[in-house]
């Protein structure tokens, strides 16, 4: 009998690629959920609500953001399996879904709302922080992933407004919904696992502390907010806007669509032209901010619902610039072991407290002074935020403070 070879070194299997269902995974995510923000309202709308109730039905996800985006982004900088947390959180969002779609009462869709944006309102935060995980050592860019989630948002919401304009709100945003976040939760599954490099430390109770210590990413975070407010009474009363002027169901599709076309393209050009550096960085936040006033100045004068989504187009360079500089500024100021911290903050100066003011202010704005009277708040709020871009760009200019330089001084505290 011959004697087994010991010598001889072993061969591991290697690891299945994630990057192929991480980019299945965004477009199914971005695909449910721009249904959802997109048809949402028209539903609630249908089934008989105010623009007041709908704003302040809609708030509770930002509003609960508050909880929710702190918790998970604590529980994913603890946790060594990032993937493993996000399947909790997409199993619990439809789970709950059924009951916001089912329950008949006022009160109850409340209760069901507040329970379903708990597990929702932080899943774009940590699958942010997934990405740059997988991608982590590797020579591929973040640009690269989050397309494919633009272009599940604009060719969902396109086909998605062909099906619902012929069947309904009821039941075809349940139906959509539910079976877009079913193919997420299972993309999700087929994922690798995605552990924390055993170099990382463990992120300890202080996090936030010293995430908020960096006064320039507190700064950018406070500026944000001023941004967002506008841009999120548009995500929310857009799709009322169109209808009251007399576009259809497929009009809003369309409407969409126009948004998030090429912002694909936007992120593949930052992908190859941006530029690391915080003076940059400022100049880009500061336009942004100025082309956010022009395009709800634009929408204020809209007469016609077809302009509409015409204008949308801007969102796929406006959107699509601030989420990219805010992602990449939040992973440089914001040492390694806080990036779900950091990121989880981000996303609540994006959509969280604006989203509360967005929909209580926008929704009472828009049933007592129409809405060009919401939108010409917003290109007030959006000259505020440029203003603000451009001064902080200029002192830290004049201080010759460096992002990585500010990382790395967090990171020792």
């Amino acid at each position: 009998m011959s004697q087994p070879q010991t010598n001889q070194p072993q061969t591991l299997p290697a690891s299945p690629s994630p990057f192929l269902p991480l980019k299945a995974f965004n477009f199914f995510l971005y695909g449910a959920i721009a249904v959802f923000a997109s048809f949402f309202p028209l539903y609630l709308q249908d089934g008989g609500m105010s623009k007041l109730e709908i704003g302040t039905l809609m708030a509770i996800g930002p509003f609960v953001s508050l909880v929710a985006n702190p918790f998970w982004g604590y529980l994913g900088d603890r946790m060594e399996n990032t993937r493993r947390m996000l399947i909790l959180m997409l199993a619990g969002t439809l789970v709950l879904s059924q009951f916001v779609f089912h329950v008949q009462s006022y009160a109850m869709i409340y209760l069901a709302m507040i329970a379903f944006y708990f597990f929702q309102s932080p899943v774009f935060a940590q699958s942010n922080t997934m990405i740059l995980g997988y991608i982590d050592g590797t020579d591929r860019k973040f640009g690269g992933f989050r397309l494919w989630g633009s272009l599940g948002w604009a060719l969902t919401a396109a086909a998605a407004g062909f099906v619902i304009d012929r069947v309904g709100t009821s039941p075809g945003v349940p139906w959509l919904f539910t079976g877009l976040l079913g193919a997420t939760l299972l993309t999700a599954v087929v994922l690798p696992s995605l552990r924390r490099p055993a170099a990382t430390n463990v992120v300890a109770p202080g996090g936030f502390g010293k995430v908020l210590a960096n006064p320039t990413f507190a700064a950018f975070l406070l500026l944000g907010v001023f941004v967002s407010i506008p841009n999120a009474m548009n995500g929310t009363f857009m799709t009322l806007y169109i209808t009251d002027l007399g576009g259809s169901r497929q009009m809003v599709g369309w409407a969409v669509f126009s948004a998030s076309a090429v912002e694909a393209l936007f992120f593949l050009l930052f992908d190859r032209f941006f530029r690391k550096r915080l003076g940059f960085m400022m100049v880009c936040l500061t336009v942004v901010s100025a082309l956010f006033a022009v395009r709800w100045y634009l929408m204020s004068t809209v007469t016609d619902p077809m302009h509409i989504v015409y204008i949308q187009m801007l969102h796929s360079v406006t959107y699509a610039g601030y989420f990219y500089v805010g992602t990449l500024m939040t992973s440089m100021f914001v040492p390694t072991a806080y990036r779900g911290t950091g990121q989880a903050l981000f996303t609540l100066s994006w959509s969280g407290v604006s989203g509360i003011v967005a929909g209580i202010l926008g929704g009472w704005m828009f049933d007592n002074f129409g809405a060009p009277m919401m939108y010409q708040s917003g290109t007030v709020l959006s000259v505020i935020g440029a203003v603000g871009f451009a001064a902080m760009g200029y002192t830290l200019h004049r201080s010759g403070q460096l992002a990585p330089a500010a990382a790395s001084a967090n990171a020792k505290r």
